[in-house]
């Protein structure tokens, strides 16, 4: 979608919102008077606190010793559990195991693994998101019993934290988010769908000029021969703009870039070559096909013939009779109230059956800052996709023309956004990029680390939920909003390939024949030392003239002007103009 977001102060934002979890093993039952304190505060949206260590791996959490019997006699085996959303405070109930049970069936489960190292590894994922969730649980419930005031909530809510102070837990209060228990990729897991996705933007601005979606198709073997796995499809829907971010009738896919029965052609052919398809989804906002009899353009048409109640009320221009908008509003366009339950249930079925009729894998989502992550979250669960990347784009903070070199707010705003889909969806990582910038703009290659020595952007806090790119059909093609310098291009995607999170490539890279065949050179390199979104990273220095780090300890990497060469062992692999690889050999070799 157009629009200039490079410049511009965003106000003053608490950054980093925490609470303390106490470290012990927890049910998930709530008594019947903690229900209520639950009910009555309402949990913050505010993202947990990190569970890493100094290299970013979850923490193995260490236990007090408490007897649990004692603080909850009533619900150590109970079979049925309630969970409070964060974000609204209603309570779900969910008929599942305890959390010893499930502790239990993991081990069991484990140990009937073909090998030792599987049984392990998938025995210490499985025990990392029970234990993340348990302590989330205990939290919550703690801060309930407090805010109820005395009584035996309160006692036990002291207990808990008396056995807290006694116990070897160390709290670690860093302002990184938790990752969620949902849809967390496993380091260890087959590379299909688990975190080595290479996504290809396959579009510009100007691609509806042609009959795009036949060009597409007949490129889908190079684009899988040059190693990308997801291929990210330009809108599809009828549109008032050519360029489809101004949807009309959703249901009518005869768009600028050619017919439904192209798109479902091109659709099959890339499947084919083994590529996931993601559809471009304008859910934020949609156009008007008739004027009501104020004059005002609220009458839909089409298969989802809505009206004002479908617009939000804060949408003056086009006198919205639904509720409060729960994002940013959109100018241009009638913008959706996505809590009409007509609304949630139109675009649950409509998504379902594109995903059915037309065969998409996933959803890239147009203007997310425009409503609520919640609203993310139902979609994502009603399509089940295989993957999701979310649009939230604001700028980042400057200071007399220049990017702070803290960007911390900015990323916080992606995270928060990211904490209120629950996980379900990845997000573009606009701080990495506007970062990126700066170091390749006036050779600032020391913001390439944040105070806390890791990468200072979303892929520093949250690498499994970063997409990471350079350019875009607004950023750079014939828009030319925030276009990527041209002479840091090859050097930005030696760090976007060699680091964590999910690279994003635009197509128009791809039409440069020498960068072209850098592309495929580093993704080969990213597969071969078996980088993946969330590998760890190690800054070993970032100067004004050089960023060096290595990562998962198998790669190390060199970006900038000045030299540097490094001893065994590690042996050359990829180089080029101010930037070099090498790959970690073993003895013998």
């Amino acid at each position: 979608m157009q629009r200039h977001q490079t410049a511009g102060q965003p106000s003053a934002q608490d950054l980093h919102h925490q609470r303390q979890c106490a470290h012990i093993l927890a049910p998930r039952q709530r008594s019947a008077f903690v229900r209520t304190s639950v009910e009555k505060i309402k949990a913050s949206q505010r993202p947990l606190p990190s569970r890493q260590d100094s290299n970013g791996r979850p923490k193995l959490l260490q236990f007090p010793s408490v007897e649990l019997s004692s603080l909850f006699p009533a619900t150590i085996g109970a079979e049925d559990s309630e969970k409070a959303s964060p974000s609204t405070g209603k309570l779900t109930r969910i008929a599942r195991p305890s959390a010893l049970e499930r502790i239990q069936a993991a081990v069991k489960e484990g140990e009937s693994r073909s090998t030792p190292q599987e049984a392990a590894h998938e025995l210490t994922a499985r025990l990392h998101r029970q234990l993340r969730a348990v302590e989330a649980d205990v939290a919550e419930l703690c801060q309930a019993a407090r805010a109820a005031g005395p009584g035996p909530g309160s006692l036990m809510a002291q207990a808990v934290e008396r056995q807290q102070e006694q116990g070897p837990a160390e709290l670690d209060l860093s302002a990184a988010p938790l990752p969620p228990t949902e849809h967390v990729v496993d380091e260890g897991a087959a590379p299909e769908g688990t975190g080595y996705e290479i996504l290809l933007q396959a579009f510009n601005w100007e691609s509806h000029s042609q009959n795009w979606f036949q060009r597409v198709a007949e490129q889908a073997d190079r684009f899988a021969s040059l190693g990308f796995t997801c291929v990210w499809l330009p809108p599809f829907t009828e549109s008032v703009s050519p360029q489809g971010y101004m949807p009309l009738d959703l249901y009518n896919l005869n768009s600028r870039y050619g017919s439904e029965e192209d798109l479902r052609r091109c659709v099959a052919k890339l499947q084919s070559c083994g590529l996931k398809v993601l559809g471009d989804c304008v859910l934020n906002h949609r156009c008007a096909l008739r004027q009501d009899a104020h004059g005002v353009w609220t009458q839909f048409g089409g298969r989802l013939d809505w009206d004002a109640r479908a617009i939000v009320s804060d949408d003056s221009t086009f006198r919205g009779r639904g509720g409060p908008a729960s994002g940013d509003c959109f100018g241009a366009a009638p913008n959706i109230d996505h809590a009409q339950p007509f609304v949630k249930r139109d675009l649950c079925e409509w998504m379902s059956w594109l995903r059915d009729h037309v065969g998409f894998d996933g959803w890239r989502l147009d203007f997310v800052r425009g409503f609520h992550g919640s609203h993310v979250r139902d979609y994502v669960r009603a399509t089940e996709p295989s993957f999701v990347v979310g649009e939230y784009w604001d700028s980042l903070s400057y200071n007399g023309g220049l990017p702070d070199h803290n960007q911390d707010a900015h990323r916080q705003r992606i995270v928060n956004w990211l904490n209120d889909a629950r996980g379900n969806a990845t997000a573009f990582d606009v701080t990495t990029k506007g970062i990126l910038h700066a170091v390749f703009e006036r050779s600032e290659f020391w913001r390439l680390r944040d105070a806390a020595g890791k990468p200072p952007g979303l892929m520093g806090w949250w690498p499994s939920r970063a997409v990471t790119f350079l350019e875009n059909h607004d950023t750079g093609s014939t828009q030319g909003h925030w276009r990527f310098p041209s002479s840091g291009l090859e050097q930005g995607y030696v760090y976007l390939m060699t680091h964590p999170g999910t690279p994003s490539v635009f197509y128009d890279h791809l039409e440069e024949p020498q960068l072209a065949h850098t592309m495929q050179r580093l993704i080969a390199l990213r597969l071969r030392a078996g980088i993946h979104c969330r590998s760890q990273v190690h800054i070993v220095r970032a100067e004004s003239d050089i960023y060096l780090a290595s990562i998962d300890d198998t790669l190390l990497m060199k970006i900038g002007p000045k030299p540097y060469q490094p001893e065994a062992p590690w042996a050359p692999a990829e180089s080029g103009q101010s930037w070099g690889t090498w790959l970690r050999y073993k003895a013998g070799m």
